[in-house]
């Protein structure tokens, strides 16, 4: 009979222990989504489907350029959500019919969004559906991307994106590849 109890007892500790840990979870994973927020997924959604582009990659993206604050401006004038530059979002802009004005299209998050996911989904086309090219390019120009492909730094695969030789861009795709695990895990397998 003590033998029972004690079993009795073994399991009912294991059980208060596995609860703990499933809630300890579920509090991280709140933590977690305060830190890796899904904000303006209205528009990321809908571009993202649009144009054929993962919305957590986007998100992932949004997170790393701007942290989801709508009014910054880079060092080297990029602007909005996505971090445009204004002769690229111009151009991108054109091609898919949104008025552009200079003072505050990339401020309004629907459109700097619908820019950015359009961008991003030109260069993954112009590197075969490869999104670690695409955001190195995002970054550093397709100019540079394709000259790393052909002097051989890099492969067309992005196999070896670690060899990106540029420091700003080498950890602006870890730190997004880093993002997108983290946001897939969240908001997809949590």
């Amino acid at each position: 009979m003590l033998k029972k109890i004690k079993k009795f007892l073994i399991l009912i500790v294991i059980i208060i222990i596995l609860l703990l840990i499933l809630k300890i979870f579920k509090f991280e994973n709140i933590i977690l989504k305060k830190m890796y927020p899904i904000d303006y997924s209205e528009f990321v959604y809908k571009y993202s489907e649009q144009y054929n582009v993962d919305p957590l990659l986007i998100f992932s993206l949004i997170k790393a350029e701007s942290n989801f604050n709508e009014t910054v401006i880079s060092s080297s004038k990029a602007m909005g959500l996505m971090q445009l530059m204004d002769s690229t979002a111009q151009q991108v802009a054109k091609n898919i019919n949104i008025e552009y004005n200079n003072d505050t299209t990339l401020y309004n998050p629907e459109d700097n969004i619908q820019i950015g996911i359009k961008y991003l989904s030109e260069l993954m086309e112009y590197y075969n559906q490869n999104y670690i090219l695409a955001l190195a390019a995002y970054n550093a120009g397709i100019g540079n991307v394709n000259n790393w492909i052909n002097k051989g730094i890099i492969n067309e695969d992005g196999s070896n994106a670690e060899n990106i030789p540029f420091k700003e861009t080498n950890n602006y795709v870890r730190k997004i590849l880093n993002y997108y695990k983290i946001y897939q895990k969240l908001y997809i397998e949590g």
